[in-house]
């Protein structure tokens, strides 16, 4: 195997655009049209859901802007996500755990905030990543390249042709499709943004991740 020098080894909390395009030929297209069948996953959502998303609006809204990312992830992300429960069946979520692949003679790594994927001690087939729970963007990184440098390693490891993330930027929630064209070629769509903090987008974020765990992982 050829040796990769230091300058072609990308960590994902380091990507930039102008990094990934060094490894994959990838353009960003608008078409909000991708994401209906997700978005419009047919999730009942419980009056005790409800009740859930009133009450964790109601304890973060006046301070959530002032947390740090480590709170921000425990405190609130994280209450979401245990609300979902990923940990189903042959699937459940990691989180921190390094993924890594060699693409066109680079070598892309990092630690996702979470994955969602197979695996017993460490992550097989990976389906699902949320990126940085950030304050805001920052020189540097931006959550978004770094969701997508983590779901190109995905598809190299699982070998499939789409997969799906989400970045978080403070209270604000978008979602990401990627696919892998078959002359090898990227294209990924963002979604509109969803505020965590208002009522009605919150229930849509949390249909939105219940659409992954049922139409995706498996």
């Amino acid at each position: 195997m050829k040796e990769i020098k230091g300058e072609n080894i990308i960590v994902f909390r380091n990507c930039t655009l102008k990094k990934l395009m060094q490894v994959v030929n990838i353009k960003k297209l608008k078409k909000h049209s991708k994401f209906y069948e997700w978005f419009s996953y047919d999730y009942k959502i419980s009056e005790k859901e409800k009740d859930f998303f009133l009450e964790l609006i109601d304890i973060h809204e006046l301070h959530l802007s002032s947390y740090s990312e480590q709170k921000l992830s425990i405190r609130f992300i994280g209450a979401i996500l245990n609300q979902i429960n990923f940990h189903y069946e042959n699937v459940k979520d990691w989180y921190g755990s390094e993924i890594s692949c060699e693409l066109n003679g680079f070598i892309l790594k990092g630690k996702p905030d979470l994955i969602v994927a197979t695996g017993i001690d460490e992550v097989e087939e990976p389906y699902f990543f949320i990126q940085e729970y950030k304050k805001s963007i920052n020189p540097s990184g931006n959550p978004e390249y770094q969701l997508i440098a983590g779901m190109i390693t995905a598809m190299e490891l699982n070998k499939k042709n789409k997969i799906y993330g989400s970045f978080i930027v403070g209270r604000i929630w978008q979602f990401v499709i990627l696919e892998k064209l078959e002359n090898g070629n990227y294209e990924y769509f963002v979604s509109y943004t969803f505020d965590s903090l208002r009522f009605q987008d919150l229930k849509q974020i949390y249909k939105n991740l219940q659409g992954v765990k049922f139409l995706y992982c498996k």
